[in-house]
């Protein structure tokens, strides 16, 4: 009888070769990396001595912070000096607010001709490209010293910030609302009106919420270079090497923003986390009452 069992090996258990291109590209771009990170390294000119004698000055100047001199910058006013940098950052944020909400919808591709959204992106790009730091020293040679410096320099960049994100908040709205304005005859600013900024609204204002908790800390750090705020107390205790005064400075400072961070997220969690129906319309009301806009 002759045999008609198959002797080719049975395939349909094996598991299938791995392409080689991703394994490539994987160890491409891990030995970019690599490479990068030692390049930086090597840069920096950081030695071996240096590195495990960090970890002792970091503890010896945190031993010299204890205990927290409070009594001393109580007296100098070092709570006035945290709510000024808390001021500043909140009139930087509501100035970026104002001017980068109306530039946002101009930013959108989906309700804005090419011609205009790419310019206004640059425009925002631009804006990031230059750190707080550096605008509030330009600005310190038009306003001098004080804390209208640090709030312009806060607000215009919170511009580029805010209006990227108001930007990519409108191109994600559902465009049923605005054909049924264009439906009714409405013109593009009725649509961006009662179409899009009632869709947008909540998701821009969590953005406002969550800059703001940025532009606290940035506010602080102006301060270091005339710009108000309690960062010119920091930098003169450190001056005078005062690490007590530095430490009280420091804790005031870091409660002032774990606080005001914990709010913040809470009411931002408020906003996005609004549900449906009855939920849905006590989360409007609420926004209403926070932001003073209805969206009825």
């Amino acid at each position: 009888m002759t045999d008609t069992t198959s002797t080719e090996p049975d395939t349909s258990t094996q598991r299938p070769a791995r392409p080689v291109a991703p394994r490539v590209w994987k160890w491409a771009i891990s030995a970019v990396i690599l490479v990068a990170a030692t390049w930086s390294i090597t840069g920096l000119d950081v030695s071996i001595d240096r590195l495990t004698s960090a970890p002792g000055d970091a503890w010896n100047i945190l031993k010299r912070m204890w205990p927290p001199a409070f009594a001393e910058e109580i007296d100098r006013g070092v709570i006035g000096k945290v709510l000024e940098s808390v001021y500043i950052a909140w009139i930087g944020t509501v100035i970026g607010a104002v001017i980068s909400l109306p530039l946002s919808f101009l930013a959108a591709s989906n309700v804005s001709p090419v011609w205009i959204r790419l310019p206004m992106r640059q425009l925002f790009n631009a804006i990031r490209a230059v750190p707080e730091l550096i605008v509030a020293m330009i600005i310190l040679a038009v306003t001098g010293l004080g804390p209208w410096a640090g709030a312009l320099a806060i607000g215009i960049h919170s511009v580029g910030t805010l209006g990227k994100l108001s930007s990519e908040a409108v191109e994600s709205i559902d465009a049923g609302p605005i054909e049924a304005v264009e439906a009714a005859g409405g013109r593009w600013i009725s649509s961006m009106r009662w179409a899009v900024f009632p869709q947008v609204l909540p998701t821009v204002v969590s953005y406002w919420l969550f800059r703001f908790e940025i532009n606290v800390r940035a506010s602080a750090v102006l301060g270091m270079i005339g710009a108000g705020g309690v960062g010119s107390e920091l930098v003169s205790q450190l001056n005078f090497r005062n690490f007590p005064e530095v430490g009280a400075v420091l804790f005031v400072t870091v409660v002032a923003v774990v606080s005001i961070d914990t709010l913040s997220a809470m009411v931002r969690r408020r906003i996005i986390q609004g549900g449906t129906g009855g939920e849905g319309s006590r989360n409007d009301e609420a926004l209403a009452d926070l932001t003073g806009i209805s969206l009825r």
